[in-house]
């Protein structure tokens, strides 16, 4: 992972050593307290560490006040144009999150002033639909544009003696996205919030993100990331958390490994993988489960899985860590799972394997 300058966000620190942090954005009305404060709860339940709130009038500042009050996740203001909505904000959240091209450079000296009083960061966020005309207009919509914009603005920052900064610089295609933060980690220490910007809906946009996060934090780039997309938040948090567990860089979550079907496969496979990813989903800890469809990948390849089944021709086995503990019908088989699972989190004895 690339060294970073730590920046603290509440209590959440990103950069240097600590591990990259998963946020989402709530899509509520920020001036609905009640609504806004529910959907934080249940992002903070699924592992949302960060979470970012729409600040688009004083209605919503006032909210903050209240929602501040209700919850003890560390919030960001997202703030666009009218710098006093900043200025106002920073009492009640963690983090500044604006955009200096659509602030005013005249104005940003009062947002970096209240960023130092409240001693909170602020992360300058530029984006493919924001960079400034001068901009555009010499370099196209284009990855040198975007950076360009970045090394404008954190100029504009630190000229206020100000080093408290997360960057991010995002763009709705893959390509671009990839080449700003590699170009943006070749110049600055600091740290980085990493993502595809209008990703889209839950498949296509999952998978843009995870190509766009996945080979940044791959190269070692990015402190926090958010995967945005035109769903329910809480899918932004757990595509997150699956794309740090699957790299090898934070393992927080169960994983379900299992093979494709094919004319090998006497049972009904996707059935069996549906039932037990739905009936182990609310497992909030590192575990391996493998659903394997016949012989061929059968025990052999899943011997790296905690637990697994194997199955057969209307039956299966139940094994853990490549040894067979059962064998019962089809029927049975994700009962049986799931009672071997309950004895693995319960730290009690599960039932002796057999050869």
């Amino acid at each position: 992972m690339r060294k970073t300058k730590v920046v603290s966000i509440g209590n959440i620190c990103i950069g240097g050593s600590n591990p990259t942090a998963v946020q989402s954005m709530c899509n509520t009305q920020t001036s609905n307290v009640s609504a806004t404060v529910s959907q934080i709860r249940a992002l903070t339940k699924v592992g949302c560490e960060i979470v970012r709130l729409s600040v688009p009038d004083m209605k919503s500042v006032l909210a903050l006040k209240h929602i501040r009050k209700s919850t003890r996740i560390p919030i960001v203001a997202d703030i666009h144009f009218d710098y006093r909505l900043a200025v106002a904000s920073a009492p009640f959240v963690d983090k500044l999150r604006i955009n200096p091209g659509n602030i005013g450079k005249n104005n940003i000296g009062f947002v970096v002033q209240a960023a130092k009083k409240y001693n909170i960061p602020i992360r300058i966020g530029v984006n493919s639909g924001s960079i400034e005309k001068d901009l555009l207009l010499r370099y196209g919509q284009s990855s040198r544009a975007l950076f360009e914009s970045v090394r404008r603005n954190v100029r504009v920052i630190e000229s206020f003696g100000f080093k408290d900064i997360v960057i991010s610089a995002k763009a709705s295609d893959v390509p671009s996205t990839i080449v700003v933060y590699k170009m943006i980690a070749n110049e600055y220490h600091y740290p980085l919030h990493i993502g595809v910007t209008e990703a889209g809906t839950l498949l296509y946009g999952s998978i843009k993100s995870t190509l766009g996060i996945g080979v940044l934090l791959n190269a070692g780039i990015g402190n926090t990331i958010r995967v945005s997309l035109t769903e329910n938040p809480i899918k932004e948090v757990e595509v997150g958390f699956a794309i740090l567990q699957f790299l090898g860089l934070r393992s927080t979550r169960r994983e379900i490994i299992s093979c494709p079907t094919c004319s090998r496969t006497k049972v009904d496979l996707i059935g069996l993988v549906k039932e037990v990813e739905a009936k182990t989903a609310n497992l909030k800890h590192p575990i391996k489960i493998a659903v394997m469809g016949c012989a061929v990948n059968g025990l052999g390849e899943a011997k790296n899985a905690d637990i697994g089944i194997a199955c057969g021709d209307r039956k299966g086995t139940i094994f853990r860590h490549g040894k067979i503990i059962s064998s019962v019908p089809e029927k049975e088989l994700v009962r049986e799972l799931l009672k071997e699972l309950r004895c693995i989190s319960s730290g009690k004895n599960a039932r002796k394997q057999t050869n």
